[in-house]
Order: structure tokens, then C-alpha cells, then sequence
């Protein structure tokens, strides 16, 4: 069988594209790589000999060429990953696809091609046991002839043999003969079909067995990524507090640099202060000899004030004793105007009286 079907009795019916591996022969559990990129595999079908199969070749190297067999079966070990167990190539080939729907699409590609050769097979075997029914009807017919002309043969061949009796029993054991030639030629047929089947059934059972370390070696790869992604997540969920941390501290810098411009600022306007501060310090001498000269007359007007203080007070008592004079004088001068009034009274009423006598006189 030719690797690349060159002629048109072989037609590609599905093409995808996929990373080939091949379980490692010494191992028995790891893949090996068949490529070094994704190539692509084909389904093909030959109208001749009515069978199926799957091929890819990476440059002038064939990397799969596996037929279609009924007892093939694909098997999905993750979502971009598929494997199936070739018995007559004695290896298990596996496909990374990109995406999960390419693998679901190859995967019942492989279930469609293996129904169709599941049926060819069976038409074939349908055909095997036509032919054997004619050949075996051919074959009783043969003795039954032979018989026939053994027992109705004529009165010369009769006359060569001892009897009917013995004619009858050299037919039978014609027709014990070929029935026994036919079961061993069955009984060898079925043998070596058992053998087949057997066979078959070993490299099954070995094709699945791998599948299932490869299983094992999947899942444990599979529980060490989970393990890593799980670390890495944790990794991340660091690095996005550390993140968040130096967030904080440039929001802290960005506050510490402002309030720095502030203080600079700050520090130029006292600086300018400063400066003033120094022309008026160079002024300092000579208002302190002001400062002494008022403090002097500070001095001057304080006793002046104390001065005063002393002739406002001697004013006020003064002022006090004036004031109580007064209130003497106004008491003693009431009483007067008192006695004047009563004075008063008492020269009107002598003038009344004298007034009185001028008229009465």
C-alpha cells in the first residue's frame, strides 16, 4: 500500500490540521513527537479495495498511515487531545488540535469512517458465505451423482462388485470423506480466524492498557498544571496586592512631592522674610537709640505723669473738701432761707398788722 495515495482510486475525503504524537515504544506511557508543527491529516477512501484510511506526511516523511478497522476506536483523553490504537502498526497514534470543535469534528469523522467499514466488512463477510453455501451444495451434489450412478449404473458394473450392499457403503464413505475434508478445511479456517481474533484482541488489550498509563500520565500532568496554575494564580493574586501596594506608595510619593513643592515654597517666602528681617536688622542700632531716647522721655513723662497724678489728687481732695463745704454752706444756707422765710412771714404779718391799725386809726 502506498504511503501518499498518488492515484485517483484513492480520494481525501476530511482534511484538518494537528499536532502528531506516537506513544514511546520503550515506555509504553510517554508521546513522542512526530512533528515539529501542525501537519496535515487526512481521511482517505479506496473505492477498490473499499477501505479507509488516515494519513499525513510532514515533508517527504510519512508520519501516519493507519486503516480503518471496526475495532478502532477514538478516544478524547482532554479537550484538544485525541488518540486511537493501531494494531497492525502496533503503536498508538495521538492529535493536538487547536481548538476543541476541530477534535469533536475528527472525532466523528473517525466514528462515521469506522461505521463504514464496519459495514464493508460485513457485506464482505456476507459474500465469503454465499460463495462457501455454493461450493458446499456443489460438492454434496458430487456424491449424491456418484451415488446415483454407483446405484443405477449398469448390469456389468453391478456384476464387478460383491452387492448392492457393499456399493452403498463405499458411497457413504465418499460423502464421510468430503465432509470430513470440508469440516478441517472449516475447522482450519475457524482455527486461523480465532488465532486472527485472538491476535487482535492481545493488541487490543495492550493498545489499552497504554491507553489507560496514558490516561494516568494525563491525569497526573493534568493535576501538576492544576497545581501550577494554582501557585500561579496565587502568584498573581501577590503580584496584584504588591501592585496595589506600590499604587499606594506612588500615590503617597505624589502627595510627599506636592507637600514638598509646598515647603519649598514656604521656604523661599521665609527666606524673603529672612532678608527682610536683615535690612530692617541693620536698622536694629539705630532704633534702639531711638527706642532710648523715648524711653527717656517715657521715663520724663512718667514722672510728669506722676506729678500730676499727685496734683490731681490733691485736687480731688480739694475738690471733695470744696464739695463739703458746699454741702455745709447749702445746709446752712437753707436753714437761713428757713429763718429768712419764717422772717419774712413775720413782717408781713407786722405789716398786715400795722396796715390794719392805719385803717382802723
Amino acid at each position: 500500500i502506498s504511503p501518499v495515495p498518488p492515484y485517483s482510486r484513492e480520494q481525501p475525503i476530511f482534511t484538518t490540521r494537528a499536532h502528531v504524537f506516537q506513544i514511546d515504544p520503550s515506555t509504553k506511557k510517554n508521546w513522542v513527537p512526530a512533528s515539529k508543527q501542525a501537519v496535515t491529516v487526512s481521511y482517505f477512501y479506496d473505492s477498490t479495495r473499499n477501505s479507509y484510511r488516515i494519513i499525513s506526511v510532514d515533508g517527504a516523511k510519512v508520519i501516519i498511515n493507519s486503516t480503518i478497522t471496526p475495532n478502532m476506536t477514538f478516544t478524547k483523553t482532554s479537550q484538544k487531545f485525541g488518540q486511537w490504537a493501531d494494531s497492525r502498526a502496533n503503536t498508538v497514534f495521538g492529535l493536538g488540535f487547536p481548538s476543541e470543535q476541530q477534535l469533536t469534528k475528527f472525532a466523528e469523522k473517525f466514528q462515521e469512517v469506522k461505521e463504514a467499514a464496519k459495514l464493508a466488512r460485513d457485506r464482505s463477510q456476507e459474500k465469503i458465505e454465499t460463495s462457501s453455501n455454493h461450493s458446499q451444495e456443489s460438492g454434496r451434489e458430487t456424491p449424491s451423482s456418484t451415488r446415483a450412478s454407483s446405484v443405477n449404473g449398469t448390469d456389468d458394473e453391478k456384476a464387478s462388485h460383491s452387492g448392492p450392499a457393499e456399493a452403498h457403503l463405499k458411497s457413504e464413505n465418499d460423502k464421510l470423506k468430503i465432509a470430513l475434508a470440508q469440516s478441517s478445511s472449516n475447522v482450519k479456517k475457524w482455527e486461523t480466524e480465532l488465532q486472527t481474533l485472538r491476535e487482535s484482541n492481545a493488541r487490543l488489550t495492550t493498545a489499552l492498557q497504554e491507553s489507560a498509563a496514558s490516561i494516568e500520565h494525563w491525569k497526573k500532568q493534568f493535576s501538576a498544571c492544576k497545581e501550577e496554575n494554582d501557585q500561579l494564580r496565587s502568584k498573581i493574586e501577590e503580584l496584584e496586592e504588591q501592585c496595589n501596594e506600590i499604587n499606594k506608595e506612588k500615590e503617597r510619593n505624589a502627595q510627599l512631592s506636592r507637600r514638598l513643592q509646598e515647603l519649598e515654597t514656604e521656604l523661599q517666602d521665609k527666606e524673603l522674610e529672612l532678608e527682610e528681617l536683615r535690612k530692617q536688622g541693620e536698622i536694629i542700632p539705630q532704633l534702639m537709640s531711638e527706642c532710648e531716647s523715648v524711653s527717656q522721655q517715657l521715663q520724663a513723662a512718667e514722672k510728669k505723669n506722676n506729678d500730676l497724678e499727685e496734683k490731681v489728687r490733691t485736687l480731688r481732695t480739694e475738690v471733695e473738701e470744696s464739695k463739703h463745704r458746699q454741702t455745709n454752706l447749702k445746709t446752712e444756707l437753707k436753714n437761713f432761707l428757713d429763718v429768712l422765710d419764717g422772717k419774712i412771714d413775720e413782717l408781713h404779718d407786722f405789716r398786715q398788722g400795722l396796715s390794719k391799725l392805719g385803717v382802723d386809726n
